[in-house]
């Protein structure tokens, strides 16, 4: 047994805390251990300012909403040669090795019904390889295109690291430079009670919850990362979620454009499918470009359509971005803290006298997007949805493993069509074989693998 420190016990105390003192002395030494070491992490002051938010009105869209304007799919000679001159400029940066990957992994696949990080989740058609193996190759497929040596900073949660770093080990780092993949932990605050309590997960244990993907912005600076990114000749990152087996990690077109837009941050675009689909959207709201969340899009401007009958706000956010490295030195420094969102749901806890049961609670998150805000430039680039977006989130159905299989099938068979091959259903290609329908022709002819009744080019 270990008794509580004294001073830790008064600033429980006197934060108005006592329920989770509750049940201390009947816990064995090792959950003490780790649960004092809990409650001495808390920053009260920091828990203060989320209680006064929780008080705070709900906010609203006010003010004038334009809808974004996005460098387009289809695209006349002026774009086309916009987009020459960007690709050149992209791939100039990529050169130079000063574009660094970020990937945002800290999630389980628990909804997919998958014990382990999400990025270990297996999505190759026929390869089976998982999405970080997945990225991976795509990484070093643009590091050979672009004579460069790839870096990858990826953060994960304290629930996944350990695991997630095992099965970098595991792999090799994919064929990656071990020194040259750097890991780092998103933060985690305590969920409160509608009150204002501090809830817990266990009698010995708070209930903790991750800050959000806005959270990567402070743990690029506690961790470490942005040091080592600066030190490494790193300006920018190309941010990305670990859902999408379709990203294009490097795209000289998208750090083109925003190398030429003077940009801080810009983002990349699909047209929403329909108005109902639950994805943000990209508007001007004065003179700030931000994402407005679907929940906080008026009915009115969710169906608002132009003159051609398309949908006026149809800018849908898939989440990937590039982000300039003193932009988020600058949000993490003595500059502008993202805001905090709340989210509001029932919540497995314990009560004052150590009972499971359920009831509200409130988490506190911080979105990325938000930092779109303080770009005083920024580039927006419409791309195609079979192309670059088919996120794993639910076991089966829309957004599911076998829609992503499919929609990776579908795409290798348009870059085989574009040479007058005729793909089978079941496809894949390697990206270190081919990582886009123009690296594909100096490939061709080329007699693919059979495996499993499907052609895997490798």
């Amino acid at each position: 047994m270990s008794e509580l420190k004294p001073l830790l016990r008064e600033r429980i105390l006197r934060a108005g805390e006592e329920q989770l003192l509750e049940g201390y002395e009947a816990l064995d030494a090792a959950t003490q251990s780790s649960y004092a070491a809990e409650l001495d992490a808390l920053d009260w002051r920091e828990i203060a300012a989320l209680r006064a938010l929780l008080e705070a009105p709900t906010a609203h869209v006010e003010g004038e909403l334009l809808p974004a304007r996005a460098f387009p799919l289809a695209r006349d000679a002026a774009h086309e040669s916009q987009a020459s001159r960007a690709r050149a400029a992209g791939a100039e940066w990529l050169r130079g090795g000063c574009v660094a990957a970020l990937t945002v992994a800290g999630g389980q696949a628990s909804r997919l019904g998958w014990d382990a990080p999400k990025g270990v989740f297996p999505i190759g058609p026929l390869s089976g390889w998982s999405l970080f193996e997945i990225f991976a190759r795509k990484l070093r497929a643009s590091g050979v295109r672009h004579s460069f040596r790839p870096l990858w900073y990826v953060m994960t949660s304290p629930q996944n690291d350990g695991a997630t770093r095992a099965f970098f080990e595991q792999h090799g780092f994919f064929g990656l430079e071990r020194e040259r993949v750097f890991f780092f932990q998103q933060g985690m605050l305590p969920a409160l009670s509608p009150q204002g309590q501090v809830l817990r997960a266990a009698p010995g244990k708070l209930f903790l919850a991750p800050t959000g993907h806005g959270g990567l912005l402070d743990a690029l600076r506690s961790s470490g990362a942005l040091e080592h990114a600066r030190e490494h000749g790193i300006e920018r990152f190309s941010y990305f979620q670990v859902d999408n087996p379709l990203v294009v990690p490097f795209d000289p077109l998208f750090l083109g454009l925003h190398r030429l837009e003077g940009a801080r941050m810009s983002s990349k675009v699909v047209e929403k499918r329909d108005a109902a689909e639950k994805v943000g959207v990209l508007a001007w709201q004065g003179s700030q470009l931000c994402v407005i969340e679907y929940s906080d899009l008026p009915a009115q401007l969710r169906e608002a359509r132009d003159g051609a009958g398309r949908l006026r706000y149809s800018a849908g956010s898939i989440a990937l971005h590039v982000i300039e490295r003193e932009l988020v030195e600058e949000l993490t420094g003595s500059g502008h803290a993202l805001p905090w969102h709340l989210a509001r749901k029932s919540m497995s806890v314990v009560d004052a006298l150590g009972r499971a049961i359920q009831a509200q609670g409130v988490k506190f998150e911080r979105f990325v997007f938000d930092a779109l805000r303080f770009s005083q430039k920024s580039a927006v680039l419409e791309v195609e949805r079979a192309r670059e977006f088919s996120p794993v989130k639910n076991a089966s159905g829309e957004d599911s493993p076998e829609q992503a299989r499919a929609d990776i099938s579908r795409l290798h068979a348009r870059w085989l069509a574009a040479y007058g091959i005729q793909a089978p259903p079941a496809l894949e290609i390697d990206p270190l074989f081919a990582d886009d329908e123009h690296s594909l022709r100096e490939r061709l002819p080329y007699s693919p693998r059979l495996v499993g009744g499907g052609h895997f080019y490798t």
